[in-house]
C-alpha cells in the first residue's frame, strides 16, 4: 500500500492514450486461464489494496483523483476524491481512469462491485464499471448516468457473469465531464467485489433487446452493438449494465447466409435469410438480428474516372485524388431518412455505397466550405437502379449565413434535379454542376450540409469536390501582403509598409526593352514590369547589408515561365536566384543572403531581374 500511496501523494501520473471503452494496446490474454490467482475483492477500503495501480485516460485531467481524508464513508480513514473540471479547462476535458492490477484476480466468487458514493451537488457519472485493464478490456462492464447526490449512498454493479472472471485486472474505471458546463466534486469508498446473493432475474440482450431486420448483400459486415444485461438489485429495481461481446455467445441461424464471430461481427456470404441470437452463459438474449441477403450486389466493376482538376482549385470532400477536408458525418440519419452508408473499395478506389436511399445528410458543421472562388461543384455516381423518367436525382447545398448557425436567419440553400439522358444506369455518370445554376444558394462561405435525395435507392458516390473553372486572372485584383516585421529589423528599397533608401532608380536605362511602370493595387503602389527581358534597379547609394539575414520581396505572375532576381555588388559581382513562376497569386519569399554570395553584402548598388511575361513586384527589402 505505501507504493501506491506515495504514488498518488506525488501526482505522478501515466497518461494512457487509449480509447475509453476499449483499450488500443494489444496484450495477449491466452496466459489469464491459470488457476490459483488471488481471490482478493478489496480495492479501494481505508485505502487502496495491494498492487493496484492507476492510469489517467488520454485528454482528462491527470489529477483529478486523489486520496481524501478528510470527507469519507462512516468515518474511515481515507476516500477516492475526484474533481471533475470545468468546460474548457486547460489541463483536460474531463476526469477519468482506471484502476488495475499488476497479477490478476479471481473473481469469480463473486456476483457484483459494490462502493459508497457522493458528491458536492447532484449528478450523474457519465460512466463507471469494472473490467478495463488498458489492454483488451476483454470482460469490461460498466454503468451509465450512476445518479449521485450529497449523502453517502451504496451502488452496485452486477457482474453480468463471473465464471468468465478467473484472471481480471480491472478492478474500477470511470469517466466523467462538467455538469453543465462546470465541474465538481464527488467521492467514492468502501469499493470491493462482493457475494450479495440478493440479485435475481438476470435478462441479458442484444441491440438493446429489440429485433432488427436489415437488407444485406455478399460480403457486408454487421457489428452487433447494444449488448447489455439486466439485473433486479436487493431495492427490487433494475440495472442494466453494459457489457462487451466477450460475455456472449452469438450464433447464426444459416451459416451458408451469414456468420458471427466471436466479436459479434456478422459476414454476409449468400443469398437467403438468417437469424443471429445470442446467450449470456446458458441465458438466452433478448434481442436478434434477421438478415434478409440478395446474395452478390451489382456494383462498378471499375471505378469513377480520375479527377484532372488542378489540385490548388480544388476543395475536396472526398476523393482519393487529393487531400479532403473534414466532413463531420456522411449520413446525419435524420428523422425519415432510411438510407444506409458504407466505404467501400472498387478496384482499390474508394467509395461511399448508399442503400435504401430516400435522402440522406451529409455534414460539416464543425468546420464549413468557403467555396465563394470556386465555380463548380462535382459529383461522380452510379447506380445499378432504373433511370428513366420519373425517377430522379437531387443534389441539395445548404449555406448557415454569416452567423454560421442553422436557422439564423440568413441560411440559403438550393436543390437541383438530374434525370435522363443525364442519369444512366450501370455507368459512372460524371456531374459538373454550375454552382451558378444554385441560384437561391445566394452565400456560398459558410456551406455546412449537402442532401443527396430521389428515386435511386441504390447509389456508389465517389469524387465530391467544388472547383473553380474559370480562367486565372491576368493581373493582380489584390495588392501584396501587408509586411509584419519591425522597421527596426528592415532595410527597405520598395514598400508602402517602410522608409525606403532614398534616391533608388527603377528604371534605369541599361537597354532592356522592359517596360516599367508603377500601379496602384487596393491603394498600394506597385512595380509593374511589362515584356520582362531584364530591368535593373539602381540604389541611392551603396548598401552594407551583411547584417540582415534575409532579402524578402513579393512577386505576382500569371505568364512568366522563368524569373530571376540578382543581387550585385562593384566590380559588378552578381548572382542569380530563380523565382518560382508563374505563381496562383501572391508569393512571399524570404531569401537567405548567403544565397547570393559571392555578392559583397558590405557594398550592394544594384538589383537585376532578368526572364519573361508580365511581373509584378512589391516590398522588396532586406531583413533581420
Amino acid at each position: 500500500m505505501q507504493n501506491i500511496w506515495s504514488f498518488t501523494r506525488r501526482y505522478l501520473w501515466v497518461t494512457a492514450m487509449f480509447s475509453l471503452l476499449f483499450g488500443a494496446c494489444e496484450r495477449s490474454v491466452d496466459d489469464l486461464d491459470a488457476p490459483g490467482f488471488p481471490s482478493n475483492p478489496d480495492v479501494f477500503i481505508d485505502g487502496f489494496s495491494g498492487g493496484l495501480n492507476y492510469a489517467a485516460f488520454g485528454g482528462s485531467v491527470p489529477t483529478a483523483f486523489d486520496v481524501d481524508e478528510d470527507i469519507t464513508y462512516n468515518n474511515s480513514a481515507a476516500s477516492m476524491r475526484f474533481i471533475v473540471p470545468n468546460f474548457g479547462d486547460p489541463n483536460g476535458a474531463y476526469a477519468g481512469g482506471a484502476y488495475f492490477t499488476g497479477v490478476p484476480r479471481d473473481l469469480s466468487g463473486y456476483d457484483a462491485l459494490t462502493f459508497w458514493a457522493k458528491a458536492s451537488q447532484t449528478a450523474s457519472i457519465d460512466i463507471i464499471g469494472f473490467g478495463n485493464d488498458l489492454g483488451q478490456s476483454t470482460y469490461q462492464a460498466s454503468i451509465s448516468g450512476l445518479q449521485l447526490n450529497t449523502g453517502w449512498n451504496k451502488y452496485i454493479i452486477p457482474l453480468p457473469d463471473a465464471s468468465k472472471l478467473t484472471a481480471e485486472r480491472g478492478m474500477l474505471f470511470y469517466s466523467e465531464g462538467p455538469e453543465d458546463g462546470k465541474g465538481y466534486t464527488f467521492w467514492i469508498d468502501e469499493v470491493k467485489f462482493e457475494k450479495l446473493g440478493t440479485l435475481s432475474h438476470q435478462n441479458p440482450a442484444i441491440l438493446n433487446g429489440e429485433n432488427v431486420v436489415v437488407a444485406a448483400e455478399n460480403e457486408e459486415t454487421i457489428q452487433i452493438t447494444g449488448l447489455i444485461s439486466t439485473h433486479s438489485l436487493p431495492t427490487g429495481l433494475n440495472l442494466s449494465v453494459n457489457v462487451t461481446h466477450n460475455y456472449f455467445t452469438f450464433t447464426s441461424s444459416n451459416t451458408n447466409v451469414a456468420t458471427v464471430n466471436a466479436s459479434g461481427v456478422v459476414t454476409v456470404l449468400g443469398a437467403g435469410t438468417a437469424v443471429i441470437t445470442a446467450k449470456l452463459g446458458n441465458i438466452d438474449a433478448a434481442g436478434s438480428l434477421t438478415i434478409n441477403s440478395v446474395g452478390e450486389s451489382v456494383k462498378p466493376a471499375a471505378p469513377a474516372p480520375t479527377p484532372t482538376q488542378p489540385a490548388d482549385k480544388v476543395i475536396s470532400m472526398y476523393s482519393n485524388a487529393y487531400n479532403n477536408v473534414p466532413i463531420d458525418t456522411w449520413n446525419t440519419r435524420w428523422l425519415y431518412s432510411t438510407a444506409e452508408e458504407s466505404f467501400i473499395t472498387i478496384a482499390g478506389d474508394d467509395v461511399i455505397r448508399y442503400r435504401n436511399l430516400n435522402f440522406v445528410g451529409i455534414e460539416f458543421t464543425s468546420q464549413k466550405i468557403n467555396a465563394t472562388n470556386m465555380t463548380h461543384f462535382h459529383l461522380d455516381i452510379w447506380t445499378p437502379d432504373a433511370t428513366n423518367p420519373p425517377n430522379n436525382f437531387k443534389v441539395l447545398l445548404i449555406d448557415f449565413g454569416p452567423n454560421n448557425t442553422f436557422g439564423g436567419g440568413d441560411d440559403t440553400q438550393h436543390e437541383l434535379t438530374f434525370t435522363a439522358p443525364v442519369l444512366t444506369s450501370q455507368n459512372w455518370v460524371s456531374l459538373d454542376i454550375p454552382l451558378s445554376n444554385f441560384s437561391g444558394l445566394t452565400n456560398r462561405a459558410n456551406l455546412a450540409q449537402l442532401v443527396l435525395s430521389g428515386t435511386i435507392p441504390n447509389l456508389f458516390l465517389d469524387n465530391v469536390y467544388f472547383y473553380n473553372n474559370s480562367a486565372p486572372p491576368q493581373v493582380p485584383t489584390t495588392a501584396a501582403p501587408t509586411p509584419t516585421h519591425s522597421p527596426a529589423d528592415v532595410l527597405s528599397i520598395f514598400s508602402n509598409a517602410y522608409t525606403n533608401v532614398a534616391g533608388t532608380d527603377f528604371n534605369p536605362n541599361w537597354g532592356q526593352a522592359t517596360v516599367v511602370t508603377q500601379e496602384p493595387i487596393q491603394g498600394n503602389n506597385t512595380l509593374k514590369y511589362t515584356g520582362l527581358n531584364y530591368q535593373g534597379i539602381q540604389l541611392g547609394s551603396n548598401q552594407n547589408v551583411s547584417d540582415y539575414a534575409f532579402l524578402h520581396l513579393d512577386f505576382w505572375t500569371a505568364n512568366s515561365s522563368q524569373l530571376n532576381v540578382f543581387l550585385i555588388s562593384p566590380g559588378p559581382i552578381e548572382t542569380a536566384y530563380a523565382l518560382p513562376v508563374p505563381t496562383s497569386g501572391w508569393v512571399s519569399m524570404d531569401i537567405p543572403l548567403s544565397a547570393f554570395a559571392p555578392v559583397d553584402l558590405t557594398n550592394v548598388f544594384q538589383f537585376k531581374f532578368d526572364g519573361n511575361g508580365t511581373i509584378y513586384l512589391d516590398n522588396l527589402y532586406f531583413r533581420k
